[in-house]
């Protein structure tokens, strides 16, 4: 049985009720804004990434934002920009964004839930495990391209090392 079996056994359960559940699990701190919205941290090798779920009746869409801060030099920005578009060619799952004047790096996602469906707690753990991954991938990219002079292929390549290099 898997970890998360044990909390879920209805589909009548609200898809925020389920996300807190997976929070506990993980010991993760997190506050229930809202009936429809939840935020935690957790924390990753290079820092604590600040992740919201909020759910959406009007759209049955479950949105996932997870972000952290990001105050790179203003002559950096065309190169974080650059960096972040290549960065989403290779994304297949979410997408990077810089809100620039939140000084917030984001990696977004909404999984539409339409007609009912129903998002159980491997899905939605596996969710919010693919948001901190590619956090955690692409973070030294962004660090390098804000703050030293190595190319945007440099950094791109640190990034995918860091893919392949652990065990």
């Amino acid at each position: 049985m898997a970890a998360t079996e044990q909390y879920i056994e209805s589909e009548d359960l609200h898809p925020i009720d389920i996300v807190e559940t997976i929070a506990q699990h993980h010991a993760w701190e997190f506050d229930r804004v809202a009936e429809d919205q939840i935020a935690m941290a957790v924390e990753g090798q290079w820092r604590t990434y600040s992740i919201t779920l909020a759910w959406s009746p009007y759209d049955e869409t479950l949105r996932l934002i997870c972000t952290f801060e990001m105050e790179p030099p203003e002559d950096s920005l065309p190169r974080i920009y650059d960096v972040l578009n290549r960065i989403n060619d290779q994304c297949w799952t979410g997408a990077f964004t810089y809100w620039e004047e939140q000084r917030l790096m984001v990696w977004r996602y909404g999984l539409p839930l339409t007609g009912g469906q129903f998002a159980g707690p491997e899905q939605i753990d596996r969710l919010i495990a693919s948001a901190v991954s590619a956090s955690e991938r692409y973070y030294p990219a962004f660090q390098l391209v804000a703050w030293t002079d190595r190319s945007v292929e440099d950094a791109l390549q640190v990034a995918i090392a860091e893919a392949y290099g652990r065990a």
